[in-house]
């Protein structure tokens, strides 16, 4: 994950009509973030300019084609397990997110799901600007904020980025995640962090007060 001041909005056509949010944040000296599903078909240009860039390595998706990209978001739209949002920040987008049930996604194999996990990952889209300290941590304290308000049954949210990319497991857990155990997966090494319902509430109250 990096920090990005303004991330490009070049390839795609979602930043240019204003798209109907699931959840919406003002953010004080920072702006409006809104979650926006993914449409594959309409953002099937941003996406796969994002996904094939060597930043995304970690994403997994850097030698498909822009087809093979546009079938794999179209099958996850198709799921009721598994979403993709677009965040957007003043109407740009700025960021992905995935969500997924872990007891139906292959890393429910390699740790014991407990009822209310909910899992995430996270891209931060290519910046056109210099670094913007705190950009990314507060994408995904607004985007955790929807996912907990959502359902309240949601009561531990699970993340398991690449073992390797360090930025990423030290910004979850800057966040409030705590570090669980290596798991050896097929497609990568994976860092297992955990963020806690009741905690990271806490956490978010306390800075409001």
């Amino acid at each position: 994950m990096t920090d990005p001041a303004a991330p490009s909005t070049s390839s795609g056509a979602s930043a240019h009509r204003r798209r109907e949010a699931v959840y919406e944040a003002r953010v004080e000296g920072f702006g409006t973030v809104r979650v926006v599903p993914v449409d594959p078909a309409r953002d099937i240009g941003l996406l796969y300019g994002w996904v094939s860039r060597e930043r995304a390595r970690f994403w997994g998706m850097r030698d498909h084609t822009r087809e093979q990209v546009l079938e794999i978001y179209g099958y996850l739209d198709s799921l009721s397990t598994h979403h993709a949002y677009l965040l957007h920040l003043d109407d740009r987008p700025v960021a992905l997110f995935q969500t997924y049930e872990p007891g139906a996604d292959p890393v429910g194999e390699y740790y014991e799901v407990r009822p209310g996990d909910f899992g995430l990952h996270l891209m931060v889209g290519p910046a056109d600007g210099g670094a913007r300290p705190g950009f990314t941590g507060t994408l995904l304290t607004v985007f955790l904020a929807y996912l907990l308000a959502e359902d309240p049954g949601r009561r531990r949210i699970v993340a398991e980025p690449d073992a390797r990319n360090e930025k990423a497991v030290s910004r979850l857990l800057r966040t409030g995640f705590v570090l669980g155990p290596e798991i050896e997966m097929p497609n990568k090494r994976a860092r297992l962090v955990f963020l806690d319902r009741d905690a990271f509430l806490s956490r978010a109250a306390s800075r409001h007060s």
